[in-house]
C-alpha cells in the first residue's frame, strides 16, 4: 500500500474506531508515539491493537467524519505528514479535534507514527 493509501486507511479505521483495522496497518515491530498526549507509547501491531481497543472502547464519543485533510510528503520518501481534524459527536454536542500524524510507512506498513493531538480539545470531549 502506498504512503498516501495507508493515511486513507488510518483516517478510515479512525471513523470506524477500529483498533483491529489501525492495528492491522502497522509493522509487528511498529511503533506509536503521543508527544503531547500524556500517553506511553503502544509498542508492537498487538500493542497498538490493546492500545486503541482501551482507548477507543472508553470513549463514548461517536466520530463523524475526518476533515480538512492535508497530506505532505517530505523529503524522505518513507514519511509523511498528514493534518486533519476529527469531528466528533459527544452529548450532543459536535467537537472538532485537530491533530497532526507523523507517520514512517515501509514496504506498505507503518514502522513509526508521532501522533500530535489538541490536548484542549480532548479535554473538551472528556468533560462532555
Amino acid at each position: 500500500m502506498s504512503v498516501t493509501g495507508v493515511v486513507a486507511a488510518y483516517h478510515t479505521a479512525m471513523l470506524h474506531k477500529s483498533a483491529d483495522e489501525l492495528a492491522d496497518l502497522y509493522a509487528e515491530d511498529g511503533l506509536h508515539e503521543f508527544p503531547f498526549g500524556g500517553l506511553p507509547p503502544f509498542k508492537g501491531r498487538e500493542g497498538v491493537r490493546a492500545g486503541y481497543t482501551m482507548m477507543w472502547g472508553a470513549m463514548e464519543a461517536l466520530v463523524k467524519e475526518i476533515r480538512d485533510v492535508a497530506i505532505r510528503r517530505t523529503t524522505d520518501p518513507e514519511v509523511v505528514v498528514a493534518e486533519h481534524e476529527t469531528v466528533v459527536t459527544v452529548a450532543g454536542q459536535e467537537l472538532a479535534v485537530p491533530g497532526l500524524l507523523i507517520l514512517r510507512v515501509r514496504d506498505g506498513l507503518i514502522v513509526h507514527t508521532r501522533d500530535y493531538m489538541d490536548t484542549s480539545a480532548i479535554a473538551r470531549v472528556r468533560a462532555a
